[in-house]
């Protein structure tokens, strides 16, 4: 097995010292549920295991419904304001990041009679999967249990054996304005800005209801490069602003066993191979923007797997949005090779979600008679 990386050994190194140092004074390990999804064969849950004061709330996973922010409340005196004015509002994004990971902490995963167990890993991640449990399509939940912690349940959508459509969406400037990946702006973004005044993208969410309308019972995969901390807010935000639930397949920031920094490109066609592999019966629409590289990773899975995609929506930056994301006024891919989808394969373009859905439906891709849920 090859030695890893000199900065993962360093991170890990002071991971465990920090996890030394907050055990003894009495902190202990929490576990933060995520979407998970599976079929009838399989279930692959999601979740992360955390250090947290014994007097602190359980982590906030972004799933449960938010609550009323009292001081707000008493300052106005009236119950209403209190009950509108959502947490998610307050909150800065730098919070999510300052998180203590707990290593190689034993984690048992129980759905139904099946049981399975498992460690988190370098990050407190935990990523599990167990073959035989037989669930209905729909919605089920997970226990996870961390050592000397409190069971969480965490959701899973099971796709039934039937489905043959789903929607595979990117984050970053598709359903979320971020203007990643320029490094200040991003910055800016993601650790100083309230949650709550971050911009969604005109349209993208009744795209995405009204595809489930057409397809009832099509599983929605999230996947971004973003962080596995990010995972809360960025659920509170698909939450708030209707978009359909599912899984988010995110990733690390900082080094890896291999290098200084995971390829986002990289992790995203990982995650695209293993929704395959999972479910060789879907035809996805894959839905990112014009911004990063998500054309080239789409036309590469388009040319290795033809099959396995239905279309590709492409969301179109402004040039100003070009800007703020890689400092020039033109898309990525205008300035590497040219894509090389499948001509059997279309591909539409629009900068919103009202375009791109107007134009699925002039392709055929959506009835008119499928309204957004």
């Amino acid at each position: 097995m090859a030695r890893p990386h000199a900065a993962a050994i360093v991170e890990d190194a002071w991971h465990r010292q920090v996890d030394r140092a907050l055990r003894r004074r009495h902190w202990t390990n929490r576990v933060i549920g995520h979407v998970g999804y599976g079929s009838s064969d399989f279930v692959r849950v999601f979740a992360r295991v955390v250090l947290s004061r014994p007097k602190d709330p359980p982590p906030d996973d972004g799933l449960r419904e938010d609550e009323p922010d009292k001081k707000a409340e008493k300052k106005a005196g009236d119950k209403t304001y209190g009950g509108l004015r959502s947490l998610d509002g307050r909150r800065r994004g730098w919070r999510v990041f300052f998180t203590a990971p707990a290593m190689d902490v034993p984690v048992t995963v129980t759905v139904g009679d099946h049981r399975a167990h498992g460690r988190s890993d370098r990050s407190g991640h935990v990523d599990l999967t167990f073959r035989g449990t037989g669930l209905d399509a729909g919605w089920h939940s997970a226990t996870v249990e961390a050592q000397n912690s409190e069971p969480v349940q965490v959701p899973i959508f099971v796709v039934g054996d039937d489905v043959t459509f789903g929607i595979v969406s990117d984050i970053d400037d598709t359903v979320i304005s971020t203007s990643l990946p320029r490094m200040f702006l991003a910055a800016y973004n993601t650790f100083v800005k309230h949650e709550g005044t971050r911009r969604v993208v005109p349209g993208m969410a009744p795209l995405y209801r009204a595809l489930l309308a057409e397809h009832p019972g099509a599983p929605t995969v999230y996947v971004s490069t973003g962080a596995w901390n990010t995972a809360p807010p960025l659920t509170r935000f698909l939450k708030n602003h209707g978009y359909p639930m599912g899984p988010l397949l995110l990733t690390d920031w900082g080094p890896t066993n291999t290098g200084w920094f995971r390829s986002g490109r990289q992790h995203k066609r990982a995650c695209l191979d293993r929704l395959a592999r999972d479910f060789p019966h879907i035809r996805w629409v894959l839905v990112g923007d014009d911004g990063q590289h998500d054309l080239e990773v789409y036309s590469d899975f388009s040319e290795a797997r033809p099959e396995c995609i239905e279309a590709v929506a492409i969301r179109q930056l402004t040039p100003t949005e070009q800007m703020l994301s890689h400092g020039i006024p033109v898309p990525t891919d205008e300035l590497t090779r040219n894509p090389r989808t499948p001509r059997e394969i279309p591909i539409y373009y629009a900068p919103d979600g009202f375009g791109l859905l107007r134009i699925l439906r002039q392709a055929g891709k959506v009835s008119e008679a499928a309204e957004p849920g």
